[in-house]
């Protein structure tokens, strides 16, 4: 079965001066404010597209570690990602840091790192990123 996802954008008024929202048609969740300044200048209160892809980074990868370690044979209790996405004005999105600490009873950290590793390649949003550096940091709780 093939699903699609779907958000939506409405921009008013140009790049710098500009803002606008976005809302996650699929879910229903929404809208959250956008604009240039929280883009290239980072925001508490406003959301950015690195944001929004960090969302889908930690995610998808958090799925893939959890399905590759239960096919390991060692499922975990608990997996905790967080994916740091950058942007560079100018440049554009040049890297996604995954952070990840987990509880995996039986397994130790060599082969934690390795399975982690693999999921790392494997979750479709890395592939889909696959333009970008994907750098993971992997440590057992």
């Amino acid at each position: 079965m093939t699903v699609t996802s779907e958000a939506s954008t409405a921009w008013k008024g140009s790049l710098f001066e500009g803002s606008g929202d976005v809302s996650f048609v699929s879910s229903g969740l929404g809208p959250f404010d956008i604009n240039w300044k929280a883009r290239s200048e980072g925001s508490a209160s406003v959301t950015t597209p690195e944001e929004l892809i960090a969302a889908a980074h930690s995610s998808c990868f958090s799925m893939a570690l959890s399905h590759a370690l239960a096919e390991n044979g060692t499922p975990p209790e608990s997996i905790d990602t967080t994916a740091s996405v950058t942007f560079q004005p100018g440049t554009g999105i040049t890297g996604s840091h995954l952070n990840v600490n987990a509880v995996v009873p039986g397994l130790d950290a060599e082969e934690f790192e390795r399975i982690a590793q693999g999921a790392k390649v494997g979750c479709p949003v890395s592939q889909a990123l696959a333009g970008i550096e994907i750098t993971l940091e992997a440590t057992l709780a």
